[in-house]
């Protein structure tokens, strides 16, 4: 659905809500067996299978949910009810219908309720009022029919279905945050009603079909909510939380895990969240524009004047920016010499030799997080082992998670946020590896591994067509490069690089020895290469049967691939298996943890270096080079007679 979605371009919103944004979203409501899940505007299906699939990855039952949906478009509502039966759920209730002019859940003639409701509305529609069946939906006032403004009305259904004590979340345009008229009267009405729980905005480009950034509302049933959220809202501002991809943003893992644990938690992180009280909503008239609660706009890079003029880096700049390199045990103060009380200046060695010892100041607070991964890895990857045994998937991601953020949070080298994202991007990379470990043991793991890998390798004519050649080329590239290749046959990937760079070196020789010459070589006084760097016609000839011949060596590598990892494959023992899934398994959590790091080191060398940038060079220095350069051009004027 995914990839369909992305060849249809702007239609994709249609019927296809980004995986990690649906993911998120369920993890807000946090559905459980027996509850009635409900999507109005279903689409494809993917928040109706993602709320199952969220109970059944905890290890609960799932059999006793209630899954319904309504979708408008009949073409979308067939392949919703397709994508229900490949994921294994047959009992839900589909409707295709226009979910505000002819809403078809109902009870006794009323509308049905829900426990729990998640949609992506269409954005910015036309809707009319006329003969709109069910109009004591739309208790908070109707938006204007025409304009494009029917989100709203999209929300008032969704707040008009959930049961008391229900909770629903709606994908929505920023427009209904803020603007005027009567979808203000709406806005009020919802907030002084306590419906409004959360508003959380998102990175532009994530949704397809629109570039613009989206929000999400989470809504409530008519029930008070707890005491401490009582008349209350929090803002959540996620809009640098992801991703660039080439065409569309993306909401991974380690995004969600931030939104979700900011909601949970209901406090205020500056930059990020913020709990605001009605009272100052209704002071600003129920203005909900994210960026007046919470701006995370960085602050304007400080100019000092005078050390612009004189030089000297001022000490409450490096101050503030000290946290940077004190996360990796370097004192700020030992990349300067002492000026005065107020500045710095930079060490007689020059400020890029201070800049390229930086990496070498942090490596042993590097060491010693290193140290702390390997000591956690070894207490807590014993879940995994376990994992085929007692199949609770999603305890001991929650167990990993936490543990991992307690135990290296001490060291002070990444926060909370970073640290929990780097699990979390973990966790969403080897996911479907650690459901396979939790359901079909570490043989599952590895024969699935070499399953993935051997359907690249194994596709007939027409697939290859349609693949386009150097998209298969890519992908078996990609397949030689999971990481369980090298970790079984590294002697055979060893003997293909050699071969494949004997090769690439002969081949650009006999190419430079066969290319024919430009224009501009032919009609040079003298060729650009002498006699006797030419070949003569036998060495020309053995080159090309060198450069053959290293081809086809490559080829016969790359022909003995798969049969060499089968057999590595086969000689592997239970024990094996067991080392082999979990060495991989830490492999990939020491990748993300070791690049994360990396990211950090290099904030605090950037600060350094735009120190330098702003400060090394002062404005007497540049006053100096501009009369020197003087100088020196009426020097060569006077030369030239001009002077």
């Amino acid at each position: 659905m995914g990839q369909f979605a992305d060849s249809a371009g702007k239609k994709g919103g249609e019927f296809y809500t980004p995986r990690g944004v649906v993911r998120m979203m369920v993890r807000l409501v946090k559905p459980t067996p027996g509850m009635r899940v409900y999507d109005p505007c279903s689409g494809s299906g993917g928040m109706l299978i993602h709320a199952k699939e969220y109970i059944d990855e905890h290890g609960l039952d799932s059999r006793d949910l209630t899954l319904a949906g309504q979708e408008t478009a009949g073409t979308t509502w067939a392949v919703s009810k397709m994508n229900m039966i490949l994921h294994g759920v047959l009992n839900a209730d589909l409707e295709n219908e226009d979910t505000l002019a002819d809403p078809r859940h109902l009870e006794d003639g009323e509308l049905a309720r829900f426990d729990r409701v998640l949609t992506n509305p269409p954005f910015s529609l036309n809707y009319s009022a006329a003969d709109m069946r069910h109009p004591e939906r739309f208790k908070y006032g109707y938006a204007p029919e025409t304009g494009k403004k029917a989100d709203l009305m999209f929300a008032q259904h969704v707040l008009a279905v959930l049961t008391p004590d229900g909770i629903g979340a709606t994908v929505m345009p920023h427009g209904v945050l803020f603007r005027g008229g009567k979808e203000k009267d709406i806005r009020e009405g919802i907030i002084k009603d306590d419906r409004l729980e959360a508003v959380i905005g998102l990175a532009p480009n994530l949704f397809y079909g629109t570039g613009i950034p989206a929000c999400v509302l989470v809504l409530r049933g008519t029930d008070p909510r707890p005491a401490e959220r009582r008349r209350k809202v929090l803002f959540i501002n996620a809009d640098r939380e992801f991703t660039a991809g080439r065409a569309q943003n993306y909401l991974d893992p380690q995004h969600a895990e931030k939104i979700v644990a900011a909601y949970q938690e209901y406090r205020d992180i500056p930059g990020f969240a913020r709990v605001v009280d009605v009272e100052e909503l209704r002071a600003n008239d129920f203005n909900l524009n994210i960026r007046r609660y919470v701006d995370n706009t960085p602050p304007p890079e400080p100019q000092d004047v005078r050390a612009h003029l004189h030089g000297g880096v001022p000490k409450a700049e490096v101050a503030a920016r000290a946290g940077l390199f004190e996360a990796f045990g370097v004192d700020p103060a030992v990349l300067f010499a002492e000026r005065d009380a107020d500045y710095h200046d930079f060490l007689p060695e020059g400020w890029r030799a201070t800049a390229e010892r930086i990496p070498a100041l942090a490596a042993p607070t590097e060491e010693r997080l290193r140290r702390a991964f390997a000591e956690w890895w070894t207490r807590h990857s014993k879940r995994l082992v376990e994992l085929p045994d007692t199949r609770k998937v999603m305890e001991v991601r929650a167990e990993l998670l936490d543990s991992f953020v307690t135990e290296l949070l001490p060291l002070k080298v990444l926060d909370r946020f970073e640290l929990a994202g780097i699990v979390a991007a973990w966790w969403g990379e080897a996911q479907y590896d650690i459901k396979t470990l939790g359901l079909n043991g570490f043989e599952g793991v590895v024969e699935g591994w070499l399953t993935t890998i051997e359907s690249v390798f194994q596709l007939d004519e027409e697939e290859v067509e349609y693949w386009d050649k150097q998209k298969l080329a890519a992908e078996k590239r990609k397949a030689r490069d999971h990481r369980v290749v090298p970790a079984l046959i590294p002697d055979y990937l060893a003997e293909l690089e050699e071969a494949e760079a004997a090769y690439a070196e002969l081949n650009a020789q006999y190419k430079a020895a066969t290319a024919k010459p430009s224009e501009e070589d032919e009609e040079a006084d003298e060729p650009d290469e002498s006699a006797e760097d030419r070949l003569s016609e036998d060495e020309l000839k053995d080159l090309k049967a060198r450069t053959t011949a290293a081809r086809k060596k490559v080829g016969a590598l790359e022909d003995h691939f798969l049969p060499r990892l089968r057999m590595a494959v086969g000689a592997l023992d239970a024990d094996a298996r067991r080392d082999l899934v979990i060495g991989v398994l830490r492999s990939q959590l020491t990748s993300r943890l070791e690049s994360r790091t990396a990211t950090a080191r290099r904030l605090a060398e950037a600060a350094f270096r735009t120190w330098a940038d702003k400060y090394a060079v002062t404005l007497r220095d540049l006053e100096a080079q501009r009369e020197a350069a003087a100088a020196r051009l009426e020097n060569y004027l006077k030369e030239l007679g001009y002077a």
